[in-house]
């Protein structure tokens, strides 16, 4: 049985056979690939995309979503949805109301998209349809602002549960200032985007942090970090319920990337799945043990996702 199966048909419980599937983009070519875990059974279900960045899966929906960062200083960044399969591709969130969106979060209870706009110098959200478009946290204005690297904002995710938003601030290539913060989801009562008082720097002083994704029932955050080793070129991880005291040294689970960026994880799988910018995916239990490379040299690669679907998708 291949490790792309995920649930077998069974009469009695009316449950549908399921289907493990990445889908992985890639910057250079403009595409969106869908592959087995395994990176067998790959293809091509979407082209001519903008310079794709960040990438969620709404199985209930049947859609995905992608963001397409565009060229950085040209405001020209947009958000996309598309059948499973690539088909019924739309733009949501056209060019000109988010800059440089990257990574993405599918906040399916509340109905919304969640994304970081690096040059933008924002964290956004929107209804699932692009609607009502919002800045959460704004980190800078003007060109001046813009070009410095430390309010860039880039990786993003969610922890509904407390209610918290956390997002990665890259700072300038190597820098060491890159930093993981976090706010409530929603703006306090009398406060705006860009003057909140209850932002906190949760992890300073990284080399380059990119991604992120929450393990919501262990409350540990996993990022990627693209910078320099031997901190960087890594899979990182942390408890988020750590006492604001003690030391949160992150915990380096995997090594030796070329420029980290994409990670996705399978909590009951117990696996995750990485990309990096030298165009390799790999995959590794969630303590980063047993790594294997399941693709390499495949272009210029950025946001992974991992869903199950059902199997007449595949």
């Amino acid at each position: 049985m291949s490790d792309a199966l995920a649930t077998t048909s069974n009469p009695t419980s009316g449950r549908k056979e399921t289907i493990g599937r990445l889908f992985v983009l890639e910057l250079s070519g403009g595409r969106i690939h869908s592959m087995n875990p395994d990176g067998s059974s790959r293809k091509i279900i979407v082209s001519d995309c903008h310079l794709p960045d960040g990438i969620v899966v709404d199985v209930e929906a049947g859609h995905i979503y992608w963001t397409n960062m565009g060229v950085p200083n040209l405001n020209d960044g947009s958000i996309e949805r598309a059948d499973l399969d690539g088909g019924n591709r739309k733009v949501i969130v056209p060019q000109g109301v988010t800059f440089t969106p990257k990574q993405l979060h599918l906040e399916k209870r509340s109905g919304k998209l969640y994304w970081c706009d690096r040059e933008g110098m924002r964290v956004m959200r929107a209804n699932l349809d692009g609607s009502n478009v919002e800045t959460l946290v704004q980190t800078g204005e003007g060109e001046d602002d813009r070009r410095d690297a430390t309010r860039w904002c880039v990786g993003i995710t969610i922890d509904p549960e407390h209610g918290q938003l956390y997002w990665t601030q890259k700072g300038s290539d190597n820098s060491g200032l890159g930093r993981i913060l976090r706010a409530g989801i929603d703006i306090p009562k009398g406060e705006d985007a860009a003057n909140r008082t209850d932002i906190e720097v949760w992890l300073d002083d990284l080399p380059e942090p990119i991604d992120l994704e929450l393990d919501l029932k262990s409350r540990i955050l996993y990022w990627t970090d693209r910078g320099n080793p031997p901190l960087g070129n890594t899979v990182n991880r942390s408890s988020i319920d750590a006492p604001a005291t003690d030391e949160l040294a992150p915990e380096i689970i995997l090594s030796d990337l070329m420029e980290g960026i994409g990670i996705a994880l399978d909590i009951p799988g117990n696996r995750m799945f990485v990309t990096d910018f030298g165009g390799s995916v790999y995959t590794a239990k969630l303590d980063g043990s047993e790594k294997r490379v399941l693709l390499f040299a495949q272009g210029n690669l950025t946001g992974i996702a991992y869903a199950e679907i059902p199997s007449k998708e595949n």
